[in-house]
């Protein structure tokens, strides 16, 4: 597209000898924290549902993009079209049942999605490719999905409750035990086996939790706005917490 090849243009004389003398000092490392912060205000967009503010977030993240290949191909490692090339082979590759026409239900898609990457790489291992940098939630969503591609997973839904119920068993006993590592232990047991729950109920469990902080935080903002929240009694705070609760459920 013409629009594209103007933006690599761009980013090239940006990064020129007569360019921007900011941008010509950036390094791949840089675009660590700058990519994060992109990609969640493209989260939030989507979360409003304001489509304005997604196309603009999107291009923000196109221009890291590019100006992460741009640096690339400077120091001869590659540029964008072998991005863009490389994507494209692997995207196609991993579809054969749009482009082969073999199989379309989803559950044979996603294990032959895990086929076909272990036949790419021959030390493919499925999750040692999750970033450990990710967040520990979405780690961990990733993480079981892999394993369960694979078919290490458990065979029914009650399964995982009845894990869950064992977890925080094992954590009141090491509450009681007062040993602080047994309790950080299980309490990170429970947290992953929530996560599998999620999983199982085709719920992503770090929208799940954004959520219901989005809710607490906008249900204790009604009761500091009509409270005086530093000597209001206990009792008086769960009146307005309840009251709030009622008045967003009659407005759904």
């Amino acid at each position: 597209m013409e629009e594209f090849t103007q933006l690599v243009e761009l980013m090239e004389t940006l990064r020129s000898e007569n360019g921007c003398p900011w941008d010509r000092t950036q390094t791949t490392s840089a675009f660590k924290t700058y990519l994060l912060e992109e990609v969640y205000e493209i989260i939030e967009a989507i979360d409003e549902n304001d489509s304005g503010q997604l196309r603009e977030e999107l291009g923000d993240v196109l221009f890291h993009i590019v100006f992460i290949a741009q640096i690339c191909r400077e120091k001869g490692e590659f540029d964008i079209r072998d991005v863009i090339k490389g994507v494209y082979t692997k995207m196609r590759g991993r579809h054969p049942h749009v482009f082969d026409r073999k199989g379309s239900s989803v559950e044979p898609i996603e294990k032959r999605w895990e086929e076909i990457k272990r036949q790419e790489k021959k030390d493919y291992e499925p999750l040692t490719g999750v970033p450990a940098t990710m967040p520990a939630l979405l780690r961990a969503y990733a993480v079981t999905k892999r394993a369960a591609r694979v078919g290490f997973d458990w065979k029914d839904i009650s399964d995982v409750y009845g894990k869950l119920s064992e977890e925080v068993d094992e954590l009141k006993s090491a509450h009681v035990s007062g040993n602080q590592e047994s309790i950080r232990e299980e309490l990170g047991d429970i947290l992953f086996t929530i996560v599998n729950l999620a999983r199982f109920l085709n719920t992503d469990p770090e929208d799940a939790l954004r959520s219901s902080i989005d809710k607490f935080i906008r249900r204790f903002s009604y009761i500091e706005k009509n409270a005086d929240i530093g000597n209001a009694s206990l009792e008086a705070m769960d009146a307005l917490w309840n009251g709030i609760k009622k008045i967003e459920k009659e407005k759904d």
